[in-house]
């Protein structure tokens, strides 16, 4: 097999947010084309030749990172979340989509705001949008009036609110109460009055997450594992405070979309990562499938407002993220951009094998197996753990690290990419067992990952590295001090190596359930010390790569430097990255190329065959 290089793997333009224009002519949407993530337009028509027409840039930014993009429904702007150099502190601003450029709505660089899936009133002039700035440690509502500037308060308290929608007549906005990852409520507030009920109150944990309004206004459809394992699709009628269920699959539903006429219902159903689309004409009560689109992985479904057309990312293991169109009546598709740019064919890439292994308990771990293709008979070669963040997020069947797997892989370097206890995607109670618990019931499912990959005769069991960035960069930590005779090389993206400083370091709106997901600084501190990879330095013995972001709000720069600290004064292989442009993880595109060439060129290095073992 032939074999390219790092760059033309990572030669990729991510895409985030997609958002029509009134007309349906155009879709907004985030990506770094220049560099840096910005705003731009596409057009939807083709030219005479059949091809796309050009995108069109809106935003200049250079420093700040745009991180949504939405159409106002009277065409007047386009609304953008931007924060600078990663401190996730974003500020709103306008954008006209005919000329670009940015106008600030708000400008408080110390002050979070959030915005919804519709920020707008359905005149256009009002926006709702989530903001800490009464309290740090608090997420309010406010609704602005675009013309005059007036702010005032919809719903604030002892809690984080966000908006999510308002309702078609205009007179309300539905508000997520972010409580846990695992339990929401929602609001309604009346923005005339100021008054707010909660829909859906409850005991224990359950979450609702509200979809597309009808277009009477009558309710809006809503996912929730109430009363489940997984994610249903529900409708929720505000008049009698009904849920009512519509589809209830043994996996999640993870997105729904609502024409803008009421009639095609759209939905996508993760099962086992994979992503499968269903429409649903209303007025027919018909279901259909789309088979013919490519399989991998689906999000931010959009529908066109004047035509039965859905918008929507794909990814998959061998390629990145485009944006789709499909005629859901003729089921056309089509692709619009074009995000790989590094001339490797598809057919020199990987597909990954969906496996499970067991675990110390009998469960059996989820994961995604990428063996290196033409192997010579009897041939062993090295094999990367890779630990996804989050922890309650979800390995998922697509371009993983712009590439950086698919690399690896042309340079005969496997990977077993694990969906670890606390993982999304295998039900609720699979996803809690992460709660206060990290450090625990998934380090044993690292380590039987290590077991089950020396049982394949193509791996050898002794050029195994770990990698992982958040909590994989934590969990990275906890293999290499914890399970240290497995290892020959290990990359840690900003991971927490302190389990106690972390806790205290965080955002001051994440400490209210920090004692609920990972414990108390000050009651749970011999836990927290007994789980955490710094209490067992002494023991690393793989080469460690440690990169972080010197702006960091989640995990801070000081949990990088305190593992890194140890290890220099204990003479052992490590090197330390940091970007002093950057938050948790990586904005600029020559940021993110540095730091994942630096981690294949690091796992490539120390697990070749001629890499010197780690000491015993």
């Amino acid at each position: 097999m032939p074999q390219y290089s790092f760059d033309q793997f990572s030669a990729v333009r991510n895409y985030y947010d997609l958002s029509w224009s009134p007309d349906g002519r155009s879709i907004a949407y985030v990506t770094n084309i220049s560099g840096q993530f910005n705003v731009w337009r596409q057009p939807i028509a083709t030219t005479t030749e059949g091809h796309s027409a050009m995108p069109i840039q809106l935003t200049a930014l250079t420093e700040e990172t745009a991180r949504r993009a939405v159409w106002s429904p009277d065409n007047q702007r386009i609304l953008m979340l931007a924060d600078r150099h990663g401190t996730e502190n974003y500020q709103i601003y306008e954008v006209p989509p005919e000329h670009g450029w940015l106008y600030p709505i708000t400008n408080n660089p110390a002050v979070r705001h959030e915005i919804g899936e519709r920020p707008f009133s359905p005149d256009g002039q009002l926006i709702a949008y989530g903001s800490n700035e009464r309290s740090p440690s608090d997420i309010d509502v406010v609704v602005q009036d675009l013309e005059s500037g007036e702010i005032r308060p919809l719903l604030a308290g002892d809690a984080m609110y966000f908006p999510h929608a308002w309702s078609p007549d205009g007179k309300a906005v539905l508000v997520i109460q972010f409580i846990q990852n695992t339990d929401q409520d929602l609001h309604l507030c009346n923005v005339e009055t100021g008054e707010s009920r909660n829909l859906t109150r409850h005991e224990g944990d359950i979450r609702f997450e509200p979809g597309p309004w009808k277009p009477d206004g009558s309710g809006f459809y809503v996912r929730s594992n109430r009363e489940r394992e997984f994610m249903g699709l529900a409708f929720f009628d505000v008049r009698s405070n009904q849920l009512e269920w519509l589809e209830t699959p043994e996996w999640d539903v993870e997105h729904v979309a609502l024409s803008q006429d009421g009639r095609y219902l759209a939905w996508i159903v993760n099962e086992d990562g994979y992503s499968r689309l269903a429409v649903r004409d209303t007025s027919t009560d018909e279901v259909r499938r789309y088979d013919q689109l490519p399989r991998g992985v689906y999000t931010l479904p959009r529908w066109s407002p004047t035509e039965p057309r859905l918008a929507l990312l794909i990814t998959r293991p061998v390629r990145p993220a485009n944006v789709y169109l499909l005629d859901v009546e003729s089921g056309e598709v089509r692709m619009l951009t074009q995000s790989f740019l590094g001339g490797v064919p598809e057919a020199e890439m990987v597909e990954p094998e969906v496996i499970r292994y067991p675990s110390f308990d009998e469960r059996q771990i989820p994961a995604y197996l990428f063996r290196p293709k033409n192997l010579a008979q009897g041939e062993r070669v090295p094999v990367v753990l890779s630990i996804h963040g989050g922890p309650e997020a979800q390995e998922r069947p697509n371009y993983a690290y712009n590439g950086l797997y698919q690399y690896l892989l042309n340079r005969k370097i496997g990977v077993l990419a694990t969906n670890i206890r606390g993982s999304t995607g295998y039900g609720i109670s699979y996803q809690k067992l992460i709660h206060r618990n990290w450090g625990g019931g998934e380090l044993h499912d690292l380590e039987h990952a290590a077991h089950y990959l020396h049982t394949l005769d193509w791996v050898d069991p002794k050029r195994l590295g770990v990698f992982g960035g958040s909590f994989g960069g934590f969990a990275t930590l906890s293999c290499v001090t914890r399970l240290p005779e497995y290892w020959a090389a290990a990359v840690d993206i900003v991971g927490p190596s302190n389990l106690i400083t972390f806790v205290k370091a965080v955002p001051p709106f994440w400490r209210r359930f920090m004692k609920a997901w990972v414990g108390d600084p000050e009651e749970d501190a011999a836990m927290l010390q007994e789980r955490s990879p710094i209490t067992y330095v002494d023991n690393i013995r793989a080469p460690l790569l440690v990169i972080q972001g010197a702006n960091d709000p989640r995990v801070v720069k000081g949990e990088s430097d305190q593992m890194v600290e140890r290890l220099r004064e204990l003479g052992r292989t490590v090197e330390y990255l940091v970007f002093e442009d950057e938050g948790h993880g990586f904005t600029k595109t020559s940021n993110s190329l540095k730091a994942l060439r630096m981690s294949a060129e690091w796992l490539e290095r120390h697990l070749s065959p001629t890499a010197s073992a780690p000491p015993q």
